[in-house]
């Protein structure tokens, strides 16, 4: 037989493995998960899971679609009227005699002549706007602070006559503005009435009576053109005064 040498401290014993099984003494709890907890609560006496309930969705209410749908149709519609108004506000105003409507006025020619009306006698207003828009200047147009007052402003130098001047104030304001021996703006003449034109050229020689066609009048600075629906004539016609700094 061999020899075994025992520990120099005493005794040693050894710890003996727990037995497992049906006659141990403690048992290893194994903690569960709540999975398998749920999984065991669920599974019937058959060992089967019972069938998923789906769930339903809610239901949309039907108006707030309806209503939200007519609102974009209004949106786009009213979109697309804007878009078609700003095109047409954009289009360039149509020419009067070749003479355009620029944003800016011209210098070339700086002139100023004057128009009188009289219908009967009494003289009629002329429009403080005429040849001026929103966007811009026709090279003949009206100023408020100058009433009567033709200003010939152009970038280009040409001749400009009374004709042209009633050409854009038809166009300037969108209505029908004729001059002839008949017709002067939205006078008619009648058949006991007569224009008589006078023209005073500004050099002090005063006005004169003027027999040819008013229309082909020519515009010169300080002229000043008056136009009568007699009877009554009113001769010689008004003076007329620029205003300072014309």
């Amino acid at each position: 037989m061999g020899f075994r040498p025992r520990s120099i401290g005493g005794d040693s014993h050894r710890p003996r493995p727990e037995r497992v099984g049906r006659y141990s003494i403690s048992r290893v709890s194994q903690p569960r998960t709540k999975a398998a907890v749920r999984g065991a609560k669920v599974k019937s006496k058959s060992g089967r899971r019972p069938p998923v309930k789906v769930r339903k969705g809610r239901e949309l209410p039907l108006l707030p679609i309806v209503v939200g749908g007519i609102l974009v149709v209004m949106a786009i519609v009213l979109i697309a009227y804007v878009i078609v108004n700003n095109k047409n506000t954009n289009a360039a105003p149509p020419t009067a005699n070749k003479i355009p409507c620029n944003q800016l006025e011209g210098t070339k020619i700086h002139q100023h002549a004057a128009l009188q009306i009289l219908n009967q006698g009494i003289p009629v207003n002329i429009p403080s706007d005429i040849g001026r828009l929103s966007t811009c200047f026709y090279w003949l147009h009206v100023h408020a602070e100058s009433p009567g007052v033709i200003h010939i402003e152009s970038p280009t130098v040409r001749t400009f006559t009374l004709g042209d001047f009633f050409a854009v104030w038809s166009k300037s304001k969108g209505t029908p503005e004729p001059l002839d021996e008949t017709h002067v703006s939205t006078f008619t003449l009648t058949g006991d009435q007569k224009l008589v034109v006078y023209v005073d050229p500004g050099d002090g020689t005063g006005a004169a009576l003027y027999t040819g066609d008013p229309a082909k009048i020519v515009l010169k600075n300080h002229e000043v053109i008056t136009l009568e629906i007699t009877p009554p004539t009113v001769a010689p016609p008004p003076t007329f005064t620029f205003p300072s700094g014309l």
